[in-house]
């Protein structure tokens, strides 16, 4: 959420900055409004002032014009609020600033490679793709889960699901023991107030899946991501500065409708309801982003690495960004069955976006309070991950060899076939 004093001293850096990102911002409205909420305050506090001085004078003959001002101070109240609500609410759904050294574009097309990594397997037979492989090995049912709950879910089985588990385990250990991150296993639901901090709400409520509680007022959302409940751990805070920087990393389910993708990746496990991820949060100080930011995608970097998949790292377009982020890498891992490469992990810093919604703050050296600066990641999608292992470790028979990272969490052994 934007600073109404940045906006009405730099608008048109913003209407530049903003045009960027495939957002239309009624920026007449905006300040119209504002000035009337500060009209209102202004008024208000004269007001406020004039019945105070009624009060030291103790004169009692002005005592009924004291009533008359206070009931002019609550009309002036109801109105102002009425006014700041409108006006939040506009702030509210306006994306974060992009940084300059972002690449200016419309969309996926116009992202930039950065870099390359791993080698990419000569396959001397037609590869097939992860829910062949799945099917075949009867060890992926998505017809199933269409009948216990819908499209978009999938029964994950026997061997699959212990190498399912032990990608999640292999992530979690190498963040916590190599890249010193806090494991934390947090609730997977999160209030409105909490989804509003990390930019869900409001703009992005038909993405959501809220839970149904008899009192319509107490709102709770499934996250759609650990980011939501781990990022929102500093709200409302003034942190201490030698805490930071705070990294941490949760596995859990996320929970997506996926609204605007309908008819897009409807076979197989790239895009579901309810999937498995590593995600990776920091909360630094606000100058410090750009390097976290560095440090972040190399943790996620390192899992690919290690994995020996082949990937790419890009650096996404202003218009290709989520809603919050200033700067974001994405990692792509490469799928043989569609000769391409597949986001597998986003990393992104949202500079003090998400703080200024979260009230989280610090001091800083000068014993000033400002606010944090917030970044996340995936280290990585698990089921994308799995999907790239199936693909890329598969043999001619349809049967998977195990990347040796991997075989001390799935009990040493070499391969998962049928036999």
């Amino acid at each position: 959420m934007h600073n109404l004093k940045q906006i009405r001293e730099n608008l048109e850096y913003f209407k530049k900055s903003l045009s960027h990102r495939n957002s239309e911002v009624n920026y007449d409205q905006i300040l119209d409004l504002d000035k009337k909420n500060r009209q209102l305050i202004q008024e208000k506090e004269k007001f406020e002032r004039e019945k105070k001085n009624i009060s030291k004078s103790k004169d009692e003959s002005l005592f009924e014009k004291s009533k008359e001002i206070s009931k002019q101070i609550e009309n002036l109240s109801k109105k102002q609020k009425i006014i700041k609500n409108e006006l939040d609410n506009l702030l509210s759904s306006i994306p974060n600033l992009p940084l300059d050294e972002v690449p200016v574009g419309k969309d996926e097309n116009d992202n930039i490679e950065v870099t390359k990594s791993g080698e990419i397997k000569d396959f001397k037979f037609k590869p097939l793709s992860h829910y062949e492989l799945g099917e075949k090995l009867n060890m992926l049912d998505f017809d199933l889960a269409t009948k216990t709950t819908g499209s978009r879910f999938v029964f994950v089985k026997d061997k699959l699901a212990a190498l399912e588990r032990a990608i999640s385990n292999f992530m979690i250990d190498t963040h916590i023991q190599k890249n010193g991150y806090t494991e934390i296993s947090p609730p997977l639901m999160a209030t409105d107030e909490t989804m509003f901090g990390t930019g869900q709400l409001p703009k992005f409520e038909n993405d959501q899946f809220e839970i149904k509680f008899d009192d319509k007022n107490d709102r709770k959302f499934l996250i759609p991501t650990a980011e939501v409940i781990l990022t929102n751990m500093v709200k409302n805070q003034i942190i201490d500065k030698k805490k930071l920087p705070m990294r941490l990393v949760a596995s859990t389910p996320c929970f997506r409708k996926e609204a605007g993708s309908y008819g897009k990746d409807t076979k197989g496990m790239i895009r579901q309801h309810q999937f498995y991820k590593v995600e990776l949060v920091s909360i630094v100080e606000n100058n410090q982003c750009m390097q976290e930011l560095e440090r972040m995608t190399e943790c996620a970097t390192k899992i690919l690495d290690d994995l020996k998949l082949p990937y790419r790292k890009i650096i996404l377009c202003t218009g290709d960004m989520g809603f919050g982020a200033e700067k974001t890498y994405d990692l792509e891992v490469w799928l043989p069955s569609e000769n391409k490469y597949r986001e597998i992990s986003s990393c992104s810093s949202c500079g003090s976006f998400q703080a200024r919604r979260m009230k989280a703050r610090y001091k800083n050296n000068n014993n000033n309070i400002e606010f944090v600066g917030t970044l996340n990641g995936s280290g990585l999608a698990v089921g994308r991950t799995l999907i790239a292992i199936l693909e890329n470790y598969q043999l001619e028979d349809g049967s998977i060899t195990i990347p040796e990272v991997l075989k001390p969490y799935m009990g040493n052994i070499d391969k998962i076939s049928n036999n």
